[in-house]
């Protein structure tokens, strides 16, 4: 009761309709984060039917990689982000390929706990040896999302967000949420429109079948993997720009909320990891803000309860029918 009586307070108040929209967009870019780690998630199960618990931990890698590439370059303008981000992407690319042969190409046939409990020992070992690397005092992320000016004075002067009035929208938002819809569209018509997309989708739908009409299933889940991997970086990116406190456990709790989100709007479905994710980071933020900083997970995982156990296969997912 307390919760709608804030709720109700804060929009009829003085600038509550401001505070209201900052709360949407805040969520709505958290939610595209998570959206962008869940969609990796959800291509991993959906094609190998498997849970990579280690893809958070990718995410904190490819963090590290965009961080030290970023201080290493110093060059002007959008160049250094860029390059940095290309090279975070292409190290977790290879990282994801090379977890993929070691650590889960071996178990392909074995049981799905021996996979669950070498997904958790991934998970530990880059943790680890991120700790050995880079040590555990906290590193302060830049901000790559910001607009430099020059004043009548001569003056340089750093915008970090668009003013609209009293509603404040920053670049990190923005390029965040732009980001997760192409990177989300682009995925939709590769596993719509391409060849090997659909060697994915036939790869998903019966392994042995696809493998006897030609498909290299071995190839398929590889480069799954390497998708995946290079869209964690990408959201490691996006996370440490957003939230600047870099740490070897980083992406631990973003790959959680993104394997909730992707498990909220249906694991195995593009746009439910889509929509999952959207949903998780509004509910998120309004739980911050409206409820209890420290009850904002309960809340999360409270709503994730009631959803899968009123719709057990998530708010797109498809119910699959097993003939016996």
């Amino acid at each position: 009761m307390n919760f709608i009586i804030q709720f109700v307070n804060s929009l009829t108040s003085g600038g509550g309709a401001y505070q209201f929209l900052n709360h949407i967009l805040n969520g709505i870019s958290l939610g595209s984060v998570y959206a962008i780690i869940a969609l990796g998630y959800t291509m991993v199960y959906g094609i190998a039917k498997m849970l990579n618990f280690a893809h958070g931990d990718v995410i904190m890698v490819g963090a590290y990689v965009c961080f030290y590439t970023f201080g290493a370059l110093r060059l002007p303008g959008p160049l250094a982000p860029l390059l940095a981000v290309c090279a975070a992407a292409a190290v977790c690319t290879l990282l994801g390929v090379t977890i993929e042969k070691l650590a889960y190409k071996p178990l392909r046939s074995a049981p799905s706990l021996a996979v669950l409990i070498t997904a958790i020992g991934v998970s530990y070992f880059l943790q680890n040896a991120a700790l050995l690397l880079w040590s555990s005092s906290p590193k302060v992320f830049p901000n790559f999302f910001v607009l430099r000016t020059v004043d009548a004075s001569g003056e340089t002067a750093v915008l970090r967000s668009i003013q609209f009035g009293s509603l404040s929208i920053s670049f990190v938002t923005i390029v965040t949420i732009v980001s997760c819809i192409v990177i989300m569209l682009a995925l939709t018509w590769f596993t719509g429109r391409t060849k090997m997309g659909k060697a994915m989708r036939a790869c998903s739908e019966d392994k042995a079948a696809a493998q006897l009409m030609g498909i290299d299933v071995n190839a398929t889940i590889s480069l799954t993997f390497a998708i995946g991997s290079g869209l964690a970086a990408i959201a490691g990116a996006l996370l440490c720009s957003a939230y600047p406190n870099l740490v070897p456990t980083t992406g631990s709790m973003p790959g959680i909320k993104a394997f909730t989100a992707a498990v909220f709007g249906g694991i195995g479905s593009i746009p439910g990891a889509f929509l999952g994710g959207l949903l998780l980071g509004v509910l998120e933020i309004f739980a911050k803000a409206y409820i209890s900083v420290q009850l904002s997970d309960a809340v999360v995982f409270a709503v994730l309860i009631i959803v899968l156990l009123v719709k057990p296969t998530g708010l797109l997912g498809r119910t699959i029918r097993e003939k016996v």
